[in-house]
Parts: C-alpha cells; structure tokens; sequence
C-alpha cells in the first residue's frame, strides 16, 4: 500500500485560497498528476487552499475527491513563550524547545507545558491518529502497537492501493509522526515540505501479516522545476533551494 501526501498550493490564507503563484503550482502539480496510474481513492481537507489545489489535478485525472473533515491544517493555536505569539502549534523559537529534552520524545512532548495549555491540542492530536488509522483499517492494516497488522482482520489487505491526501504542512507532519513513530515537535520544526510537495510512503510487508510505512520522498518538488517555477517559502524562514 502506499500513501501519497500533497500539500496545497501557495496560499492566500485571508481568503482560504491560493495566490496567483498557488494557482500556477496546482496547474503545474495536475500535469504530474495526469499521469499516475492505479490510485485507489483521493481524499481532501476541507479548507479551501487544499480543494483548490485538488480541483486541478481531479480534473485532469477525471475524478472525485472525497472530503476528510479531519485532514483540515493542525490549526490548534498555542502561546510561544519566548514571542508571546499567538498560532499555530510549530515556530517555537529554538532556543526554547530545543533546551526541552522531552520535545525529541515521541511521548514526552505530550507532558510539556507549550502543548498542555491549549486543552484542545492533545486531544486533537489523538483524534487525527485514531482517524488515519481507522482509514488504514478500511483497507485491511489494523495498528498493533507501532505498526500495522494485515493479516488477521476480516479485511483483506489492500496491498495495491495507492491512495492520495490533498492537505496542508502541519497535518501531513502530524501523521508521518504517527505512522513513523517521531515526536511531532522535531518534524514539525525542523522538517519544510513546499506548497504542492509531494510525499510518497509505502507499506513494507517484509514479513507476511506485518507492514510498517517508510517515506520513499519526502516534499518532492520536480514538477516545479519542470515547469520553471520557484519552490514557495510559505512557512518556511529561509530562502528556498530549487533542484
């Protein structure tokens, strides 16, 4: 099995939709698309930046999405304490989480004081995991422990399934930290994945009855350079480099 996940194209987050540049991204993202055989499903946040960016691609590739209410952006705001910003749960200025040794634990983030103050944020967390892997289940691998159980459910294992989740930068990081078992706090400060990325795990069964996921490209770009366009910075804070 494999998981495709693309971030939406450079966004206009006043408006929930994409810049003139996001626009050109998407288009040049549907070419890509256009081509890949033998997906399964698509599915899509609900947020407008990533239906926009999808819509491209689904037409191109003549078909539907299905709406996941649970892939929106991991919008749970926390205070950073160093600026006293107010956003997203990422940005933290390294000098604060970095000194945190519990921020490098896969569970030890969840004790911290920045991720308990917003009483939504780890209940969140929790409902994004539970809801990917009810939609792993659906097609046959069941988590045990940490990682995926094929063979005794009464779903066979969709092992040539492809399935593709237009979403956004946060909540892709969130689910590689589930599926990967890394703390969400190291990929989502030290990992950038492009607007219209693409990010490609498959399901390793080396062992009959038991797969676990591993990334095969992580925010691929190559239809950008393709198509002579700059890779977008947005939430990134330094220059990009294009390939």
């Amino acid at each position: 099995m494999r998981m495709i996940f693309i971030r939406h194209g450079d966004p206009n987050y006043k408006k929930d939709g994409l810049t003139e540049k996001g626009i050109r991204e998407a288009q040049l993202l549907a070419d890509r698309t256009a081509k890949w055989k033998g997906i399964t499903e698509i599915y899509c946040s609900p947020y407008g930046r990533a239906q926009k960016t999808a819509d491209y691609s689904l037409k191109r590739m003549e078909r539907e999405a299905v709406t996941l209410p649970w892939l929106h952006e991991f919008d749970f705001c926390i205070d950073d304490p160093v600026t006293g910003r107010h956003g997203v749960p990422w940005d933290l200025m390294p000098e604060y989480w970095t000194e945190i040794p519990e921020m490098y634990d896969k569970k030890g983030w969840r004790e911290t004081d920045v991720y308990r103050s917003n009483p939504e944020l780890l209940p969140a967390y929790d409902d994004v995991c539970e809801n990917l892997d009810g939609l792993l289940a659906s097609y046959g691998y069941r988590r045990y422990h940490n990682y995926y159980r094929t063979g005794h459910s009464e779903i066979p294992a969709a092992q040539d399934a492809t399935i593709v989740c237009f979403c956004h930068l946060g909540i892709i990081l969130v689910m590689l930290s589930h599926l990967l078992g890394i703390s969400p706090v190291v990929l989502l400060h030290s990992f950038y994945i492009a607007p219209t990325s693409v990010t490609v795990l498959a399901a390793e069964e080396r062992v009959p009855g038991k797969a676990s996921f591993r990334v095969q490209v992580m925010g691929d770009t190559s239809h950008l350079r393709i198509g002579n366009e700059p890779v977008s910075a947005s939430g990134y804070f330094t220059d990009t480099f294009s390939l």
